[in-house]
């Protein structure tokens, strides 16, 4: 454990504090202090050197109380975390210390934050689908395993959701799932963990948690001990899951830090070097030669504008972006992802040949179908094999509006969306339908014999066609079609 007495004991040096400013400490008599290096103040509190002008500038990472004149230990060591299995199923702080119950890990490995990326020759080519259990996106905007797939969107239009889906998805098929809440609401948090438990996914989720009323350092260096926790699952060869909610929000606060630090502000405020802090983090995000680690980092937007700094940022470190719109969510629809604005730029090289065919004649005819609706406007007469496409639409719709606490396994999408699309349930009311996909749905993941004649019908399908054909003509199994 670091004490003061310690570190002066390890180094022999001490500073001495000069001036205070919120959350930077500037100190004297360090001469050889380190960037990055961690320091102790005489009343215990930590700090982090983040840059050696006329004085040491320190981070403080506590709330505690730094005075001037508080005296200030060099450590001689950098920023590391605990890492072990006794992590699965906890809360922590970043800086490792239990949020909810305590516990004590039995031989705890000690893991620097900052880490440089793995190089390209430990690396794989994307070719596992991350299924998260949301139909819109795994047939129209497929994710890969190891994929970095950022999340777009304002405020109160689904993202969060979105990411429970995911994560009760993965964690429910054993896969580990890292979550950093980067200054959320101690509520927010709560909510996450009472959702977690209640699907009974918590042992294998870790959640690294910092409160929107911790200290700007604490808040900072979150998402990196995330990432070293993702790390050490991914070097035991298991699929980690990275949440990293939000980037906007830890931009803010690293541009609070930066302007604290009198560094030059550049666009929108921000240091010229906001591009390296992401980057940094997102490069460490990969598929592996043993395991990998699929991020999926979130930025907020202001009234829709993709084209924010940051936002735009994130884009270029990323492979795709998921944009949750705002219309969308205004119309009733959740998740509110556009898919007209999203990509995936490996995503469809996971797919096999049945399920790249379904996406494809699903995603020309959600753009039909937007120039069919456009086409309303203008109170045209319709033929009777547009109002047959319209009522198509209306019922892919109403099976992609996904109430938070359903997750719908992949095969169940494609076997009712190839249904829809084959007219199955084209003179069947919406209501009605949505009862009986629930009921499909339920049967699936709780009937092996259910289970087992879906995937039988799926399994010899080539096509979409082929696949319509084959709900048809194995009607008699599936008797609630």
């Amino acid at each position: 454990m670091l004490t003061f007495e310690k570190a002066l004991r390890d180094t022999s040096e001490i500073g001495t504090v000069v001036e205070i400013i919120h959350v930077l400490a500037f100190v004297e008599g360090l001469p050889d202090a380190r960037i990055d290096e961690i320091v102790i103040f005489d009343n215990g509190e930590m700090g982090q050197v983040i840059a050696m002008n006329e004085h040491v500038e320190v981070l403080l990472l506590g709330k505690g109380e730094v005075k001037v004149d508080s005296k200030v230990g060099r450590t001689g060591k950098f920023l590391d975390v605990a890492v072990g299995p006794e992590l699965l199923g906890k809360v922590i702080d970043p800086l490792g210390n239990s949020l909810t119950e305590p516990f004590v890990m039995a031989n705890p490995v000690y893991h620097p934050i900052e880490r440089i990326p793995d190089k390209i020759l430990n690396r794989e080519v994307i070719r596992e689908p991350l299924v998260t259990g949301v139909p819109i996106v795994d047939l129209v905007v497929p994710l890969g395993r190891g994929q970095r797939e950022l999340l777009v969107g304002d405020q109160k239009t689904g993202k969060t959701a979105f990411l429970l889906q995911t994560v009760v998805n993965q964690a429910s098929h054993g896969n580990i799932c890292v979550y950093s809440a980067i200054g959320k609401k101690r509520t927010s948090i709560r909510r996450f963990i009472a959702y977690f438990k209640r699907w009974g996914v918590d042992k294998n989720i870790v959640m690294v948690a910092s409160g929107s009323s911790d200290s700007p350092g604490l808040i900072f260096i979150n998402p990196y001990v995330a990432m070293t926790i993702a790390e050490y699952f991914r070097d035991l060869g298991r699929d980690v899951v990275l949440i990293l909610d939000d980037l906007s929000t830890h931009a803010k606060y690293y541009r609070e830090i930066s302007l604290l630090g009198k560094r030059f502000p550049g666009r929108n405020s921000y240091p010229g070097d906001i591009f390296y802090v992401h980057s940094r983090l997102l490069e460490r995000a990969g598929k592996f030669v043993k395991g990998s680690i699929t991020a999926l980092p979130v930025v907020d937007t202001i009234l829709g504008d993709l084209a924010g700094f940051i936002q735009t940022n994130v884009m270029s470190m990323t492979d795709g972006h998921l944009f949750f719109d705002t219309e969308y969510a205004n119309l009733g629809r959740h998740p509110a992802v556009n898919p007209f604005l999203s990509v995936t730029r490996v995503g469809f090289q996971t797919q096999t040949g049945l399920l790249r065919d379904v996406s494809r004649q699903l995603a020309a005819f959600l753009v039909e179908l937007e120039k069919l609706r456009q086409f309303l406007h203008f109170g045209a007469e319709l033929s009777e094999k547009t109002l047959k496409s319209i009522a198509t639409g209306d019922r892919l719709i109403a099976f992609f509006n996904q109430p938070t606490e359903v997750v719908v396994p992949l095969n169940v999408s494609i076997f009712v969306v190839a249904a829809i699309m084959g007219g199955v349930w084209r003179e069947t009311e919406i209501a009605k339908m949505k009862q009986i996909i629930d009921i499909f749905r339920d049967s699936y993941m709780k009937k092996d014999a259910f289970r087992l004649n879906v995937d039988n019908v799926i399994a010899k399908s080539q096509k979409l066609e082929d696949l319509v054909l084959n709900i048809r003509d194995n009607s008699g199994p599936f008797e609630l079609l």
